[in-house]
Parts: C-alpha cells; structure tokens; sequence
C-alpha cells in the first residue's frame, strides 16, 4: 500500500525515475505519445512500471489524478498537433 501524498514528484519515485521538477519535465518531452496509445501501453514502461500505473487508474484513488494528469501531459504534443493549438 502506498503512503506517500500523491504528487507527480512522488509519482515519478514510485516508478523507479527521476524526480526532479527537471528530470519530469525531460521525461514528457522526450516520451510524447500518440492520442491513440494509451499511457499503459506506452512502449518505454517496464513490467512493473506498467502495473503500477494501471492498478493506480483502476483504483480510481487519490493516485488515478496524478496518473491521468501524467497521461495528459505524454499526449499534449498529440492532442495539439489535433486542434492546431
């Protein structure tokens, strides 16, 4: 069970990455991804990586926000390129 307060700092230490406000913001512009590849099933995630998140949206807790706030940012160059934003 995790304890810590969901943030994305924390988020990015429970999957094993840097957490630094810089290494996060590195991490989503170098690892955008498509509208149609959904953030579980981006390729660059590891088995356990890949579990953890999917269970965190599943439980639809206080985790599933920052989740979805991370998917949201790996697919803001995709959602873009969309608008014309």
């Amino acid at each position: 069970m995790i304890t810590t307060e969901p943030r994305m700092t924390n988020l990015f230490l429970q999957l094993g990455l840097g957490a630094s406000e810089q290494a996060i913001a590195a991490f989503i512009v170098a690892h955008q991804l498509p509208t149609e590849v959904a953030l579980v099933d981006a390729p660059y995630w590891n088995d356990g990586q890949r579990q953890f998140l999917a269970e965190q949206l599943k439980s639809d807790a206080d985790w599933a926000i920052i989740v979805d706030e991370l998917g949201e940012a790996l697919h803001a160059d995709a959602v873009a390129a969309q608008t014309g934003a």
